[in-house]
């Protein structure tokens, strides 16, 4: 009964939407939806290739509508809450949303003209979101050529079903390329971490050893595939391919038994340097360019090996605003080096009074930031951080919300899962505090002393030595437990 009644309400938004919108002219469509339980006043209507930035204001009702004219047709991203998805945008196209921010993608589902291509679509992201995680256990245990084959028999029955939902309705060569593309990557992907899961950094030499036709599908990659390159799958597919090419010249240039080094500077030169051979399209190819040169300055100590690094970058990238950010990040993790003092950032606790870190720290500090976004994510740090607490006691604990939104909805979570109000915080100013402490990834991890002075700038909690990690700063006295 409760789906009969969603679906009826879908219905009914769904005539009443199209009731006072025209997609007569062909090059015009709509894009509508209502967003339950909303975490922000706006939905962005995004496609960052056609220079397309819509804010769409949600009404009374959490409903928000958008007529479109003179569309390009192609794949377009909306994004409310710091959540983001996709949707195939067609001319004629009147298409629904209706999603609820406590299960964003789960819960998403498209109604009105063009809605199948995109349940469709919203389908396969999710198989694939799930199918990920179990992907990396069975790559861990399968040999090579049992891997392979595991993959390609999955593979073939996703694009059967594909091939089977074409059979039944009728959607356009590029609705057909897009989905088709989001089954492609997601398993060219799974066959290109393979190796480093397999083999792990200690046996990466035997990548050579993998059976000739591992990896046929490359044949098939498209370095600039404009129309997918908003597309997860697809760069994923890529940012792992770049990284698995290049494992090839890092064991040109070590010894035979070396231990691969995933962070270092000549590998991560030689990404470059492939990303800038095969890449054409200037906004893929800056994509690849930013993120990979900006993991590794994150896990690098070497001013010298940044430098070199970026001057590589620098001779390949054409965006200025990426070259602006890196350079931005770089000066930030400068600040940040063990010994200083925290930035003078503010932060809120629960009783909305606001504080600088500095004040809160009161003896050596584990520092954590969490998402209202990303729900495992904040659920598996607090849970970490429970059993830390037990083990070091004696240390503080600070967790520091990230979002910007409405402070309801960062106390809606904390209540909901009774996380200890003592130890929560948000920043008063999210995005300055994130750039100044280069957070731009969850699992960045602080440790401070007593006086707020940085011990450590970037460690993960979920990685297995962490405790000893923890264990041995305290016997070198580097972390002193009063």
């Amino acid at each position: 009964m409760k789906r009969l009644a969603l679906l009826s309400n879908l219905l009914l938004f769904c005539v009443l939407g199209c009731k006072n919108t025209s997609v007569s002219d062909t090059d015009t469509a709509f894009f509508g939806g209502e967003i339950i339980n909303p975490k922000g006043e706006s939905v962005i209507f995004y496609n960052r290739r056609e220079n397309v930035s819509d804010t769409l204001y949600l009404d009374a009702n959490n409903r928000f509508k958008h007529n479109i004219s003179n569309l390009k047709s192609g794949l377009y991203s909306f994004w409310h809450g710091g959540e983001i998805q996709f949707v195939i945008i067609e001319p004629n196209d009147s298409v629904m949303i209706r999603l609820n921010t406590y299960d964003f993608d789960e819960s998403l589902v498209f109604t009105g003209k063009g809605s199948k291509k995109n349940n469709f679509l919203i389908k396969s992201f999710l198989h694939n979101e799930k199918e990920s995680r179990k992907l990396v256990k069975y790559g861990q245990k399968k040999e090579p050529e049992d891997y392979r084959v595991f993959i390609d028999d999955l593979h073939e029955k996703e694009i059967a079903s594909f091939e089977k939902f074409k059979s039944n309705k009728t959607i356009s060569p590029l609705a057909s390329s897009i989905i088709k593309a989001n089954i492609d990557y997601h398993y060219y992907a799974a066959k290109e971490i393979y190796p480093f899961v397999y083999f792990g950094e200690n046996k990466m030499v035997h990548i050579k050893d993998l059976p000739e036709n591992f990896y046929d599908f490359r044949n098939a990659t498209d370095y600039n595939a404009k129309d997918f390159s908003e597309l997860f799958a697809y760069n994923r597919y890529l940012f792992f391919h770049f990284d698995n090419l290049a494992v090839g010249s890092f064991y040109e240039n070590h010894e035979f038994h070396s231990k691969f080094d995933r962070h270092e500077l000549d590998y991560n030169k030689s990404k470059l340097n492939l990303v800038d051979l095969y890449v054409d399209d200037e906004i893929i190819k800056n994509s690849i360019l930013k993120y990979k040169t900006r993991e590794f300055i994150n896990n690098c100590d070497s001013k010298e090996e940044i430098n070199d690094l970026m001057a590589s970058y620098l001779s390949k990238t054409t965006s200025e605003e990426d070259i602006k950010y890196l350079n931005g990040l770089i000066a930030s993790l400068d600040n940040l080096k063990p010994g200083k003092g925290l930035p003078d950032l503010k932060v809120i606790n629960t009783n909305n009074q606001e504080m600088t870190i500095a004040q809160v720290v009161k003896k050596p500090t584990l520092i954590y930031f969490w998402s209202t976004n990303k729900k495992k994510h904040y659920k598996n740090s607090h849970y970490r951080v429970k059993e830390l607490k037990t083990e070091f006691p004696k240390m503080g604990f600070m967790s520091i919300n990230i979002n910007d939104n409405p402070d309801k909805f960062w106390k809606e979570t904390i209540y909901q899962y009774k996380f200890d109000i003592t130890n929560e915080y948000r920043f008063k100013d999210p995005k300055d505090a994130l750039k100044t402490l280069a957070v731009n990834y969850l699992y960045k991890v602080m440790i401070v002393d007593k006086d707020a002075h940085i011990i450590h700038p970037n460690v993960n909690i979920f990685n297995e030595d962490f405790e000893a990690l923890l264990k041995d700063m305290i016997q070198k006295k580097e972390l002193v437990l009063n």
